[in-house]
């Protein structure tokens, strides 16, 4: 793969006609797209469509937590969108996991959510894990591991400890930003190029690229720092 190709850009914060416009732009700058639950919901499945069809693998991040039956009716919904990744829960147990598993096959690559980036240490116990976030991490993904996922969300700094326990996994890592870039809402924030020595497969940058005031050169940049931490 070339350092394009890692570049996922959350179509986020977004009216569906303004995410389409922004996808018709990026598309020739960017790996892939990640449509979450925001425009899901205002644009529904169709919108999913509409970015598949721009010819970049999409990334439906609808973190699907419930019980069994319910999730593999969700994930079985989803597979005839002709996205590439979804994700669900890793807290929602092994039988979870394994009734999406059963729905996606090989048709859809599940992305299991470990811990999100905007959760840190303290935060974590306030929820009620007592493991520090790295602990929690591996803790998750080995359950989805055995349930058969092979694919992860976690922040760039588990990533590598995960590349390590799934050498052929798919691994996004959200939380993405340049030095010079605010972190916003996230707490576990790694650069570009940390992402991408540390194995991740998603590198998943959104408001550093879709506020700038030229989209397409802020992501040529981030493809450039990607391309360090190829190097490197």
């Amino acid at each position: 793969m070339n350092a394009q190709e890692y570049l996922y850009v959350p179509l986020d914060q977004m009216e569906p006609e303004a995410a389409l416009a922004m996808a018709r732009t990026l598309a020739p700058a960017v790996g892939g797209f990640k449509v979450g639950m925001d425009l899901f919901y205002q644009g529904g499945p169709k919108v999913a469509q509409e970015v598949v069809a721009l010819g970049r693998p999409v990334f439906l991040d609808l973190k699907l937590h419930d019980i069994p039956q319910t999730v593999a009716r969700g994930v079985r919904a989803v597979r005839s969108l002709g996205v590439s990744y979804l994700t669900v829960h890793a807290a929602g147990g092994e039988a979870m996991l394994r009734a999406a598993q059963e729905e996606a096959g090989d048709a859809l690559r599940l992305l299991a959510v470990t811990l999100l980036t905007s959760i840190d240490g303290p935060v974590a116990q306030a929820i009620g894990w007592q493991e520090a976030p790295q602990e929690i991490v591996l803790r998750l993904a080995r359950i989805a591991q055995g349930a058969g996922l092979k694919g992860y969300i976690t922040s760039g700094e588990e990533a590598a400890r995960l590349r390590a326990l799934a050498p052929d996994a798919a691994i996004g890592v959200p939380g993405v930003r340049r030095a010079q870039d605010a972190s916003g809402d996230q707490r576990r924030v790694v650069t570009p190029a940390a992402a991408r020595r540390a194995g991740a497969d998603l590198i998943i940058v959104g408001r550093p690229i879709t506020q700038a005031a030229d989209p397409v050169a802020a992501a040529w940049a981030i493809v450039e720092e990607i391309a360090e931490g190829e190097a490197s």
